[in-house]
């Protein structure tokens, strides 16, 4: 009883600071979009460039993933967390230094880099902290801190204001978790590989039954995020272009992010509780049916904006879902490559998203056909993988 005690606050220190982390990257991966409008006036820069500046962290994120997951099995999670940490925030502030599009858009690729490396180790820390019970609904939990952090964003003029403050809170952070944080006992516990699966081993993923899941993981993580990224970078647009003003738009777009919060607290403790089945199922239905409901919702704020807000609460509960099983499907050894992969594979899904948005609407497809457009989106991605017995 006195070691169960001992260890709670060891414990609870752990999923305060990957929370803490979860709600730093939530800020700075809405970071370049709150700052659009301060950008374009200042460096007015062509509609390429801006879609190059929008790509570059995803491709920082996608690299950062695999090879901070990799890492992470070799070296342990509190060195690569806090490493990434202090990447993200470095470079976060540097952008506030820009001083054309150029320099802006390498910047804010090496951001994506400590972006990408940390959130594995959220994952794969909160997991090994918890009892195997409460894994997948304590990792969902501290999920909901990323939409969190991107409902506190406000649209602004003075865009280097809002890297200084995606900078300087995971600086603040790194030396406090550098001294409090402890690592993870699961990764500690670990004996040197001899025989089997070696530490942070590709091939690993795909061995003891393993690749179906992990093919499915990646399948699901891939179209859940090209549909999340698709709506985030689109859907103000296609509102104001079905006679919304701006202002209600981006209205909508704050629920929708609010609605992320909400249903990832939700999805945390359904997870943890005798309803998991039947929520699992009720959420990767729920996504596709209300994107049918805002495709035919007529051009009335009362009614769409509450549609926008569901279908957020839809979206990230099944992001939620998946960011939960992903550190349980796999062992200890393999864990940071496993999360980082599936991590880097819904990296290129928000790569396709927005281009997507884009080849649709050059293609003259209006609001409510392209929201249709995305309803076998929606569909293939709940094909989720089964989750392993307790």
């Amino acid at each position: 009883m006195n070691t169960k005690v001992a260890e709670l606050p060891e414990k609870s220190v752990t999923i305060l600071f990957c929370f803490l982390v979860a709600l730093c990257e939530g800020i700075d991966l809405q970071a370049a979009g709150v700052a659009a409008a301060g950008i374009g006036a200042e460096f007015k820069p062509t509609a390429s460039q801006f879609g190059t500046f929008f790509s570059a962290s995803t491709f920082g994120l996608f690299f950062g993933a695999l090879i901070g997951g990799r890492l992470a099995d070799s070296i342990g999670r509190k060195k690569v967390l806090i490493a990434s940490i202090g990447v993200f925030g470095l470079f976060s502030l540097l952008t506030a230094l820009a001083t054309d599009v150029r320099s802006l858009t390498w910047i804010r690729a090496l951001t994506g880099l400590g972006l990408g490396g940390a959130l594995p180790m959220v994952l794969a820390l909160v997991t090994e902290t918890c009892a195997a019970r409460r894994q997948s609904a304590t990792v969902a939990t501290v999920y909901a801190a990323m939409p969190m952090g991107g409902a506190a964003m406000v649209t602004t003029t003075q865009w280097r204001v809002v890297f200084v403050v995606g900078g300087v809170m995971p600086l603040l952070l790194l030396p406090l978790m550098a001294v409090f944080l402890p690592e993870s006992r699961a990764f500690q516990r670990q004996l040197p590989s001899t025989a089997g699966v070696k530490a942070g081993s590709v091939i690993g993923l795909f061995i003891d039954n393993r690749a179906r899941q992990t093919i499915l993981l990646w399948f699901s993580f891939f179209l859940e995020l090209l549909l999340l990224y698709l709506l985030l970078n689109w859907l103000p647009t296609l509102l104001v272009n079905d006679g919304f003003t701006k202002a209600e738009a981006a209205g909508a777009q704050i629920g929708f992010n609010l609605g992320g919060v909400l249903s990832a607290v939700l999805v945390g403790y359904l997870l943890g509780s005798r309803f998991q089945s039947s929520g699992i199922v009720v959420i990767f239905i729920m996504v596709p049916v209300l994107l049918v409901a805002l495709a035919q919702a007529p051009a009335d704020f009362r009614i769409v904006a509450p549609a926008v807000f569901v279908l957020g609460c839809g979206i990230l509960a099944a992001q939620a879902f998946l960011y939960g099983l992903a550190p349980v499907i796999y062992p200890t050894r393999i864990r940071g490559i496993g999360v980082g992969a599936a991590v880097a594979f819904g990296r290129v899904g928000s790569i396709v998203g927005p281009k997507l948005g884009g080849a649709l609407k050059a293609a003259g497809h209006g609001p409510s056909q392209l929201l249709m457009d995305l309803l076998p989106v929606a569909v293939c991605g709940s094909l989720d993988p089964d989750e392993p017995p307790p």
